[in-house]
């Protein structure tokens, strides 16, 4: 312990603000009267208390101030530094072991220190908190170990007094049995005396004798024949199998802190909020919560949310088209874990458009089926193509379903995200004026069409006018390929590929475009204002192809299936706990009707 020296008494003056204020109210500081509030916390470093409102307002995230030192409000707050009470403004930097009391540069340099054990303060630090933690951790050995020998004890009792209880109901069966042997031995005398009456030779003793030993004689044949042993004089059942105590008691040690959780990346994704999934290792103690930190890529300073008791957190208020890194860790009793790797996510470039597949416009049942949550579709070879596999010989002959969105978009930048079935035969993702895919939805649905050609791999409308923006834009996927146009007003890197791991399925570039892997994930952002459609790689955000799209008129997503396929809408992250998907009431049709 420190002596009651001068140190002593100032270090002690650090803590004697921090006395509970009792029924006394905090009042925030920065609020303007007669509206002030009360504060909920205050700030070490501006030595000030604040509600809740004016803590953001003059501690916005990532600036310096963010990282002040929370405390609980107060009216008064104690020093961050320990100076020296003889020399002003001079740290306490050492300890001095020999005389227990805290130094500054000056007073080290003493000769009334002189030969003393003198170490910095942050030594003394780790030595006495590993000290004070090593003592503690030593009683709670102790506790723990008491606890288990008196539960044995008492186990040991419980069980002793088992044993006892069958003893006794097993010594009072085997007295019963005691005294139904002594009346067998008294049936034994009964059997001398019938052998004694047998040597009776007047008739008249001998009949009246024999009618009563024959009743008595029967009686005790019969309780012979009933005799058995109604007390078991083993105690076999009485045996204590301790073999996995044993292995418990043998694998007994301290609790430590959760391993590192590892970070789901196939259901981690960012679209209209972020949603991080991971797990445990399987030799790793269980977790009671978990600490989820994010932070933007470009700026230092993580945001946290605490106590998560599932293995997924999702975040929202996200900026948009930003790379976030994010890390979990574990805690239990022992404490927090080790972090996760940290991942990156990059948010959408634009607004997240939520919308469903529109069932009701001509839909042909007989070859496309939408899912009762309007949220994919599955095309399915029908009849039809099997009857004009004929013409396919001679004609550029196809039949294809159109499938559009449920919504109109008519201003401002809209992203959205869909998955196509690798094994899909011809599937085009793209968007639309809506009167020209109504247009072309009505025409006959054998076509034999420019636009069709299926050497051209972009439906694109780009022959009807060199001058104006196709009509509609889209890409084309199958056979687990998906296929980049190159035209004049579109553009798309290799690099982004190279860099990414893609390889050109086709070989070097060619003026009609290349083929690359089809993506997990293929994300669309429409810029209704500047007329471009960007197609990008839903899982890394990397831009895969940028085209225009005529968008003198209301715009939607369209869907256009070739032979079997199947497609599905990302789902929401904000509907992922939803008992149900909402049915849409309005269609494309009736929304043009309506703006018309």
């Amino acid at each position: 312990n420190f002596p009651c020296d001068l140190s002593l008494s100032f270090a002690f003056s650090r803590y004697r603000h921090t006395v509970s204020l009792g029924s006394v109210a905090v009042m925030c500081q920065f609020c303007k009267p007669p509206q002030a509030l009360e504060a909920t916390k205050g700030c070490a470093d501006c030595r000030a208390s604040f509600c809740n409102e004016c803590f953001k307002l003059y501690h916005p995230w990532g600036t310096p101030r963010a990282q002040h030192e929370h405390v609980q409000p107060t009216l008064n707050f104690r020093p961050k530094v320990l100076t020296c009470p003889e020399h002003d403004q001079e740290r306490l930097q050492f300890y001095c072991k020999s005389c227990q009391m805290l130094l500054c540069s000056l007073c080290k340099l003493r000769r009334i220190h002189t030969g003393h054990k003198i170490a910095p303060v942050t030594q003394a630090y780790q030595t006495l908190k590993v000290y004070h933690t090593t003592g503690k951790s030593k009683e709670q050995l102790s506790h723990c170990v008491k606890e288990i020998m008196a539960l044995l004890t008492d186990r040991q009792t419980m069980l002793a007094q088992a044993l006892e209880s069958s003893r006794q109901r097993r010594a009072e069966a085997l007295a019963n049995q005691v005294a139904e042997k002594r009346s067998l031995l008294e049936h034994a005398s009964l059997m001398a005396f019938t052998q004694e009456l047998l040597k009776e030779n007047d008739p008249s003793s001998f009949v009246h004798a024999a009618r009563i030993t024959h009743n008595r004689l029967a009686q005790s044949i019969e309780s012979m024949q009933r005799f058995s042993l109604s007390a078991d004089p083993s105690f076999r059942h009485f045996q204590l199998d301790v073999s996995r105590e044993l292995k418990l008691l043998t694998d007994l040690s301290f609790i430590q802190a959760p391993l590192a959780p590892v970070i789901d990346t196939q259901r981690t994704l960012a679209y209209d909020q972020l949603f991080l999934c991971w797990r445990l290792p399987q030799d790793s103690t269980p977790a009671w919560h978990y600490s989820v930190e994010f932070r933007p890529a470009a700026r230092w300073g993580w945001q946290r949310l605490e106590e998560v008791t599932g293995t997924c957190a999702v975040i929202d208020r996200l900026e948009m088209d930003s790379v976030y890194v994010l890390r979990v860790r574990g805690c239990n009793k022992a404490g927090f874990g080790e972090y996760s790797e940290e991942v990156y996510l990059h948010t959408p470039p634009a607004p997240v458009l939520n919308f469903y597949l529109d069932s009701r416009w001509g839909l042909h049942a007989d070859r496309l089926v939408v899912s009762k949550e309007q949220r994919c579709a599955r095309s399915v070879p029908g009849l039809s193509l099997l009857q004009d596999a004929d013409r396919a010989l001679t004609s550029c002959h196809l039949t294809a379903d159109l499938l559009v969105g449920d919504v109109a978009i008519t201003q401002g930048r809209h992203y959205w995200a869909c998955s196509v079935e690798p094994g899909s035969y011809l599937v085009k993702v793209g968007v639309g004026l809506e009167s020209k895919l109504q247009e072309w939805f009505h025409l006959p649905q054998d076509m034999a069409s420019p636009r069709y050609d299926p050497d051209s791999g972009h439906d694109s409308g780009a022959e009807d006018s060199s001058d104006s923006p196709p009509p509609f834009s889209f890409l084309t996927m199958g056979m687990g390929k998906i296929y980049l146009p190159s035209s004049a007003n579109s553009h798309h890197t290799d690099a982004n590929y190279r860099e990414s791991g893609f390889t050109n399925g086709n070989g070097p570039s060619s003026p009609t475009g290349v083929t690359y892997p089809l993506p997990p994930r293929l994300g669309v952002c429409l810029d209704f204002e500047k007329g471009r459609v960007t197609f990008y790689d839903a899982h890394s955000l990397r831009p895969l192809w940028e085209g225009p799209v005529d968008c003198s008129a209301p715009v939607c997503p369209a869907f256009c299936f070739i032979g079997g396929g199947a497609l599905q809408l990302q789902e929401l992250v904000a509907n992922r706990n939803a008992n149900q998907t909402p049915v849409r009431r309005v269609t494309i049709q009736s929304r043009v009707t309506k703006l018309n």
